[in-house]
């Protein structure tokens, strides 16, 4: 890689991310898996082409049974998210400043990484179909609404804030899949556990991916990285599906009460927050950062006084106990 001179003038990102390209396509393949190496939703699910199908189907709705609503309302709104993968490439495709070569590595990688994330929704949607717990309409009119309405999170087109929304977002991912997989196999839902630890494990990876990228930033521009760090801090991690809705609901509704069913079953919640801006604070190593400018200093002093300020927050929230009805579901 070109070598570039420490703290770029301000507006240098399209010079920083042409000394990214190289970097991405050369190591990008330690954050993907070839496809012929990777779980597909077929390793999961009851094979139609056999004579047991319908046993087995049959034994995967025993199983769902014993799910919490709770848990089936995450599931539903987990799955919705993953399924509105369409607004996440078209997003990503948009930020600034990057190469737009078809051949090039950003394009590379979000074709890559679209790719991999595509299983998730399509392992959860036939899980769900076949559990017979959900209302498929429904949940459908969900996705499309998702899919349709788009989101605003707060990062515009640059690509610093994209990938430090996006390096929060795959650990988020990952604690709510992951946390899923945990009540699933406490209910005795053994394949839905080893479902939704697998999908974990993909959102860990690709949040190693986008973390790497802003650690690569950081050594050629680090004022402005942690400028648009305290930025995002500042304005709120918000999630991709928070225009979440319910047929003839507004916007935002049942993203609210998934939410709350999240929060009630510990699946994601204010200290989770609090806990990835910690892990984001130690691996971009934001307490050692030097020849930061003023703007930069005032930004690193936000961030690492900030955890403790979101803690002391968080242990004075109240578990949500509002019960909701969702359509989604039976």
């Amino acid at each position: 890689m070109q070598e570039l001179p420490l703290n770029l003038p301000e507006g240098s990102r399209k010079e920083v991310m042409a000394y990214l390209e190289p970097f991405m396509l050369n190591e990008m393949s330690e954050y993907l898996k070839p496809v012929e190496e990777m779980w597909q939703p077929a390793d999961f699910l009851p094979d139609s082409s056999r004579d047991s199908f319908f046993e087995e189907v049959k034994e995967l709705q025993e199983s769902a049974k014993e799910l919490s609503y709770d848990l089936v309302a995450v599931l539903v709104g987990d799955t919705i998210t993953e399924e509105a993968l369409p607004t996440y490439e078209s997003w990503l495709t948009m930020v600034e400043d990057v190469d737009k070569n078809e051949q090039g590595g950003w394009m590379k990688w979000v074709r890559a990484w679209t790719a991999e994330e595509n299983r998730h929704g399509d392992l959860l949607n036939k899980y769900l179909y076949l559990s017979g717990r959900i209302d498929m309409r429904q949940f459908e009119m969900s996705t499309q609404y998702l899919i349709q309405d788009g989101f605003d999170i707060g990062t515009g087109a640059d690509p610093y804030r994209n990938f430090i929304y996006t390096s929060f977002q795959e650990l988020a991912t990952n604690v709510s899949h992951r946390r899923v997989s945990g009540l699933s196999k406490k209910s005795g839902d053994k394949l839905l556990a080893k479902m939704c630890g697998v999908i974990a494990s993909d959102e860990a990876r690709h949040a190693k991916a986008y973390m790497s990228f802003i650690s690569k930033a950081i050594t050629v521009d680090a004022s402005e990285v942690m400028i648009a760090f305290e930025d995002m801090m500042r304005k709120k991690i918000v999630m991709p599906a928070q225009f979440l809705r319910e047929a003839g609901e507004p916007q935002g509704e049942a993203f609210a009460h998934f939410s709350d069913a999240a929060q009630r079953l510990g699946v994601y919640t204010a200290l989770d927050y609090v806990d990835i801006l910690k892990e984001l604070n130690s691996e971009w190593k934001i307490d050692q950062v030097t020849g930061l400018n003023d703007k930069g200093e005032k930004a690193r002093d936000y961030l690492l006084k900030l955890p403790d300020r979101l803690a002391r927050l968080a242990d004075r929230m109240k578990v949500p106990e509002k019960d909701y009805k969702f359509k989604w579901i039976y």
